[in-house]
């Protein structure tokens, strides 16, 4: 795992952009598509704000969900609303570029599978991310990968439903087999409340779920406020 530390939010959004942008770029020469999932989070709208503005081989990108909340479309908490917003109003993305999670599915097990094969369309069999942006919570998960949820024992699918809520919502997510295909995993840590879980991902702390992705590809961009006494490697 690298780390990176920035000065604050807004250069690691701008960091982030500059490199999603250049992986978009070298996985185009190298395979002639680009496949990014993002997640959700302030910092990660700013990236995606930041990134409408890079050079990028906007038609062969396609973009899919890390995760997504259980609501109507347009609703506030989907990260879908948000996506489209920052990114997907700016860029030159076509409709067939976007795979939004089907969570206003009223069977979230079968929209689950729906999604793993639609991945499977785009990024093979099975499917390999070239980017995965993941975020921290202040509780450790990641992606909606939630602690004492029955969604982090998941090792037979690469997308499924939590089992219970989370902050009142339930939700759709990539499972570890998926995101421990990816080619690179990006994260994004801003905020003093991530220090302790900063320090305890960068450790591979199993016991929290974000210390269970795999750190072989994994770069961390991270502001001041969250690195406490973590330096760079």
């Amino acid at each position: 795992m690298k780390i990176e530390i920035l000065a604050d939010a807004d250069e690691v959004a701008r960091a982030a952009a500059a490199l999603v942008a250049a992986e978009a770029r070298a996985a185009v020469a190298a395979r002639g598509r680009f496949i990014v999932a993002v997640s959700g989070g302030h910092t990660p709208w700013q990236m995606l704000g930041d990134l409408a503005t890079e050079e990028v081989p906007w038609d062969r990108v396609h973009v899919v969900q890390v995760d997504e909340r259980v609501a109507p479309a347009g609703d506030p908490d989907r990260n879908l609303t948000h996506l489209r917003e920052s990114l997907l109003s700016r860029a030159p993305l076509r409709p067939d570029q976007i795979h939004a999670m089907p969570v206003e599915s009223s069977d979230l097990d079968a929209a689950a599978a729906q999604y793993a094969r639609a991945l499977e369309g785009v990024a093979g069999s099975p499917p390999v991310l070239d980017l995965a942006h993941l975020g921290l919570g202040p509780d450790g998960h990641t992606a909606s990968l939630v602690p004492g949820d029955a969604v982090l024992d998941v090792s037979n699918r690469d997308v499924a439903p939590t089992a219970g809520a989370y902050q009142g919502r339930r939700r759709m997510t990539l499972t570890y087999p998926m995101l421990d295909r990816a080619r690179r995993v990006l994260w994004l840590v801003t905020g003093a409340e991530k220090v302790g879980m900063l320090a305890r991902l960068r450790a591979g702390d199993r016991s929290i779920p974000a210390g269970r992705v795999s750190q072989e590809h994994a770069v961390v961009l991270a502001d001041r406020a969250a690195a406490g006494s973590v330096t760079t490697t």
